[in-house]
């Protein structure tokens, strides 16, 4: 792999210490509560499909879409180090959340690591919650967890700095948060500093990701206009009533 390609390139080191297992038993628990017959899942913006392949070991189907070819390249790859009996419960797609078209229902549907917030743009919600109503089964729920408005505006977005490396490289990682509160939009710009430890090379790389944070009254009211209905919200991954300061929050809403 060369390490110099571009930010997807480097998404599972900068994320290895995300509790991957934790976050899918969670999701366990919500689709046992609200979907226990749930087989089929659909998950939008799968990445390097982490979520998805340990939910297949877990006995479920799953057919992950993202728009990064990189990142659908990592989750193909990952495949070879997994039991076939796994992989073969595991599918990928290249597609938009706000366009794909699978042409097949699903029994639950996942949007982690606040994908959601990605649409920033009304349009862009509308068109997701299309694709969501596209493809769920009648009684089939929807998961996802985005950045929560009042906590946003509460606590506001700091410079937070991250260091991480392998064998390879070595990458210290700063992000600087820009707030619009007018758009409901957090601009967060990247900067990368990357160190190639064999090669004694070295690299910056920028990136802005553009995160809208997203009040209940939204969700509630994309849910009805698609006939949806929004059966719970809480703190990801403590399940309290979300606050003021709970910056990440899940919403389940069933078909």
């Amino acid at each position: 792999m060369n390490v110099f390609a571009d930010y997807a390139d480097y998404y599972e080191l900068l994320y290895q210490d995300k509790d991957y297992h934790s976050e899918v038993k969670f999701i366990q628990k919500i689709l046992s509560i609200y979907a226990p017959n749930a087989h089929q899942l659909l998950e939008l913006g799968c990445g390097t499909g982490k979520h998805a392949t340990l939910l297949s070991e877990k006995g479920y189907q799953v057919h992950g879409v993202d728009r990064s070819i990189k990142m659908l390249q990592q989750a193909e790859a990952n495949l070879l180090q997994i039991p076939p009996e796994i992989a073969r419960r595991l599918n990928f797609t290249e597609g938009d959340v706000q366009q794909v078209r699978l042409n097949q229902k699903f029994d639950a549907i996942l949007s982690l690591f606040h994908v959601v917030s990605y649409q920033i743009e009304n349009k862009n919600l509308l068109d997701t919650f299309a694709t969501v109503k596209e493809h769920l089964n009648p009684g089939g729920i929807f998961v996802f967890d985005v950045w929560y408005g009042p906590a946003v505006l509460n606590k506001q977005p700091t410079v937070k700095i991250k260091r991480v490396e392998n064998e390879q490289i070595k990458i210290t990682r700063i992000a600087e948060p820009a707030l619009f509160p007018n758009e409901n939009i957090v601009d967060v710009n990247y900067l990368f500093f990357i160190e190639d430890k064999q090669g004694k090379k070295s690299k910056q790389l920028k990136e802005t990701h553009q995160m809208r944070y997203i009040f209940r009254s939204e969700i509630e009211f994309l849910a009805q206009k698609f006939d949806l209905k929004v059966v719970d919200c809480k703190e990801w991954m403590s399940d309290q009533e979300p606050s003021l300061n709970t910056w990440g929050v899940y919403f389940v809403i069933m078909n």
